[in-house]
């Protein structure tokens, strides 16, 4: 198997299960490297669930070919990220499943790196910037963070995503209902 391709904004892609191991050939490339895309990018082209290489998003392969994109754009170009920023995220960068839709956090002018879902360590340690950032994101949580906290159970009905800022350290924390 090649190096795995570096990620800016998702730097583990196999821990958060964006990638799964595979010895089926890449429908872009057709190479059988070993690992693939374990979720469905956003294309009119059927079959791609589990059928792109790493390499080939790295690379813009994948957009291009079929016209994919691995994340929702609106959430970034709403942050008013650089329109680059958000073609890397979004077609050159790994998804994440989700409930409901994915909305992937942006800091400091820049896109947010993803580390999957929160553990409850990582819920316990939040900063009080976290949570200001979480309560001022979502102010229909009327229960607010302290409640949250103590209920929260990772793989449960109500999703945690860990999102770190690449040049402050913040951690955002997006929320997605099942």
């Amino acid at each position: 198997m090649s190096e795995l391709p570096v990620f800016r904004y998702h730097p583990d892609p196999l821990t958060t299960g964006a990638l799964v191991p595979s010895e089926q050939a890449c429908r872009c490339c057709g190479l059988a490297r070993g690992l693939m895309y374990a979720l469905a990018p956003y294309s009119t082209h059927a079959g791609l669930a589990g059928a792109l290489c790493p390499w080939c998003i790295a690379d813009g392969a994948a957009e291009t070919m079929f016209a994919a994109s691995f994340v929702d754009d609106y959430p970034l170009l709403q942050a008013g990220l650089p329109l680059d920023v958000v073609n890397e995220v979004c077609g050159r960068t790994p998804g994440y499943a989700s409930w409901q839709q994915e909305v992937w956090q942006a800091h400091c002018g820049d896109a947010c790196a993803f580390h999957g879902e929160a553990g409850l360590a990582d819920v316990a340690a939040a900063s009080a910037a976290s949570i200001a950032l979480f309560e001022q994101d979502y102010p229909f949580w009327q229960e607010g963070w302290a409640d949250l906290a103590v209920r929260y159970q990772p793989g449960g009905a109500v999703a945690l995503y860990r999102f770190v800022c690449l040049h402050c350290g913040v951690t955002r924390f997006g929320l997605d209902l099942a």
